[in-house]
C-alpha cells in the first residue's frame, strides 16, 4: 500500500519567491538591508550562544576585512596587526546585539521577546561602534543599506539614524518570532497587530515628509536621546529576563516517572539524589546517571562509536536548524509537511491518557501530531537535538520527559508504555535488531508499534547529494527492517509513503493470554 503526500503549487511558488528575495539581498543593498538582519537573528537563534557568536563574528570579520583591503596598513607588522584587531573588535560589536537577543528573547513574553535585538543594535551602533577609528566604524556601519529605504530616512531628523535601525531590526526579530511560532494566529495575532500599527505609523510619517517636499539634512542627527532610551530599555529587558529563568522541575518530584526507570546496563531500579543542587539518578549498585538541564544521561563511550557516533556528529551539527531545514525544503519541493507527518502518525493507535514513548525523538516534531492528554517521553543520542526539543516544547506549551540515551539500550522497565514508535534514524543504527527488541520490551502487551524512516531512494536522491560524505560508501542499501521484527509479533504491515521516499512499518505486540 502506498500513501502519497499532496503537493501545493501555490505554496511552492510563494516559497521560491521568498527564497529569491533572500538571494537577491546578497546582491542588492536595498533588499539586503531587510533580509540580512532576518538571516542574522535566525542563525543566532539556531546555535548555542557562544558558538553562534563566534560563527557570526567570523562571517562578519572575514568578508569585511576582504572588502576593505585598501585600508590595510602596509607600513609594518604592528600597524597591520592593530588594524586587524580593530576590525575584529568591530565584528564582535556588530554581532553582539544578535547574541544579546539570543540570550534574552526566549525568556521574554510575546512581542517583548522581539525587542532585545533592535534596542541592542541602536546601543551598539550609536554608543559603542563610534569609539573605533572612522574607517573601521564605516566598515561595520553600512549607511547605504539604511539610506536606501527613503521613507524611513525621514525619521532621522527627529530621532536619528538609530530609529531607522530600530525599525529594520525590530521587523527582522518580529518575522523570526512569528516564524518560530509557525505563524499561528492564536499566538501572534496581538503582537503582530501591535508591530504592524507602529511600523505603519512610522512609515506613514516618513512618506508624508517625503512627498510633502521636506528634505533630509545632509548631516543626519546622531539621535543620542533615542540611543539612551534604548540603553535603558536594554537594561530593563535584561532584568526582566533574569527574573524569569526557565523553570526546571525537580526530578525528585517525578515519582511515577522515576518508578519506570531502570539502569540500561544492569536493569537495577533508580532513585533521585541531589548533591549541591545537582540531581542524579543512582542505582543500588552505585551506578550514577547525571541529570543535566533537566535531561537524565544514560550513555557510555561505546554508545558513540560506529554508525551511531558518525551520524550523531551530523545531528550535533544540524540540530539547531533541523526543524527549519524541513520547513523550508518542503514548500520548495511543493509538498505539505503536515500531510507528511500525518501520513505515518495516523497509523498509531493513541488514546487520551496513554503513555507514549518516541525513540530518537530528535527535536520533538512528531509530538505535535499526538492527541492532547497523553504522557510524552522521548529519548535521543544527540544533546543538541534534545536541547532544541526542549525549546520546541516550550513554544508549543507541551511537556515531555526527555532522556539522553541509546535507543539500543532503553532505561525503562518492561511493559511500561501504551505506545512506542520511532521515526528516522534506525536505518543507520549500530544494531537495528536490538533497538527493535528494546521497543518491544518496553511496550505493553497488545500495543501497536511503529517504525518509519527513509528508503534507499530518498537517501540516494537527497542525502547523498547534499551530505555525500556521510551517506556514500555505505555497507548496504537501507531497507525497512521487516526481517528484524520477531516472528511472534502480530499484524505486521509495511506501507510506502511519499511516492516511495519513506516507509512505515507497524506491528503489534501480542496481548497476554
Amino acid at each position: 500500500m502506498s500513501s502519497n503526500v499532496r503537493t501545493n503549487r501555490v505554496t511552492q511558488f510563494v516559497a521560491w519567491a521568498v527564497a529569491g528575495l533572500f538571494i537577491l539581498g546578497f546582491f542588492l543593498n536595498r533588499v539586503g538591508a531587510w533580509t540580512g538582519p532576518i538571516l542574522g537573528v535566525w542563525f543566532a537563534g539556531t546555535q548555542k550562544p557562544r558558538r553562534g557568536f563566534l560563527w557570526m563574528v567570523a562571517f562578519s570579520f572575514i568578508p569585511t576585512l576582504a572588502a576593505n583591503w585598501r585600508g590595510f596598513p602596509v607600513t609594518g607588522l604592528a600597524p597591520a596587526l592593530e588594524y586587524s584587531a580593530l576590525m575584529l573588535l568591530g565584528a564582535a560589536l556588530a554581532v553582539l546585539p544578535f547574541t544579546f537577543h539570543r540570550l534574552l528573547s526566549p525568556r521574554l513574553p510575546g512581542l517583548l521577546s522581539t525587542l532585545p535585538l533592535p534596542v541592542g543594535i541602536v546601543v551598539v551602533r550609536t554608543l559603542l561602534l563610534p569609539i573605533l577609528p572612522a574607517g573601521i566604524f564605516s566598515a561595520y556601519f553600512q549607511h547605504p543599506g539604511v539610506w536606501a529605504n527613503a521613507p524611513l530616512m525621514q525619521l532621522a531628523p527627529a530621532l536619528g539614524v538609530g530609529s531607522i535601525l530600530f525599525l529594520i531590526h525590530w521587523f527582522a526579530a518580529t518575522v523570526i518570532w512569528m516564524w518560530n511560532l509557525e505563524f499561528r494566529a492564536s499566538k501572534i495575532a496581538s503582537g503582530a497587530a501591535t508591530f504592524a500599527a507602529v511600523f505603519a505609523l512610522a512609515l506613514g510619517y516618513g512618506l508624508y515628509r517625503q512627498f510633502s517636499g521636506t528634505q533630509v539634512p545632509d548631516a543626519v542627527p546622531a539621535g543620542m536621546t533615542f540611543a539612551w532610551i534604548c540603553l535603558g530599555g536594554a537594561i530593563v529587558l535584561t532584568i526582566w529576563a533574569l527574573l524569569n529563568p526557565f523553570k526546571k522541575e525537580s526530578w525528585a518530584g517525578r515519582r511515577e516517572t522515576v518508578a519506570l526507570l531502570r539502569s540500561p546496563f544492569t536493569g537495577n531500579s533508580l532513585q533521585v539524589v541531589s548533591n549541591h543542587g545537582h540531581e542524579s539518578l543512582v542505582s543500588g549498585s552505585g551506578e550514577r546517571f547525571p541529570i543535566r538541564n533537566g535531561i537524565p544521561t544514560f550513555l557510555k563511550p561505546e554508545d558513540l562509536t560506529g554508525e551511531n557516533g558518525k551520524y550523531n556528529h551530523l545531528y550535533e551539527l544540524i540540530g539547531g536548524f533541523y526543524n527549519d531545514i524541513q520547513r523550508v525544503y518542503s514548500p520548495l519541493k511543493g509538498f505539505d509537511l503536515n500531510d507528511y507527518f500525518l501520513s505515518y502518525m495516523r497509523l498509531l493507535d493513541v488514546k487520551p491518557g496513554d503513555s507514549v514513548l518516541e525513540t530518537s525523538v530528535g527535536t520533538g516534531l512528531n509530538f505535535k501530531y499526538l492527541p492532547h492528554g497523553v504522557k510524552l517521553s522521548g529519548l535521543d543520542l544527540s544533546p543538541e537535538m534534545l536541547a532544541n526539543c526542549q525549546i520546541n516544547l516550550r513554544r508549543w506549551q507541551m511537556n515531555a520527559d526527555l532522556y539522553l540515551c541509546n535507543a539500543e539500550s532503553l532505561p525503562f522497565a518492561d511493559s511500561k508504555f501504551d505506545v512506542v514508535f520511532h521515526v528516522g534514524g534506525i536505518n543507520f543504527f549500530n544494531d537495528r535488531a536490538k533497538a527493535i527488541r528494546e521497543m518491544i520490551r518496553v511496550a505493553r502487551p497488545g500495543s501497536l508499534l511503529l517504525i518509519a524512516d527513509e528508503t534507499e531512494k530518498h537517501v540516494k536522491e537527497v542525502y547523498e547529494r547534499g551530505l555525500g560524505g556521510f551517506y556514500k560508501n555505505r555497507k548496504a542499501p537501507v531497507s525497512a527492517p521487516v526481517e528484524l521484527v520477531p516472528p511472534e509479533m502480530r499484524d505486521i504491515h509495511l506501507e510506502s509513503l511519499k511516492s516511495g521516499m519513506f516507509y512505515a512499518l507497524t506491528f503489534r505486540k501480542p496481548a497476554l493470554a
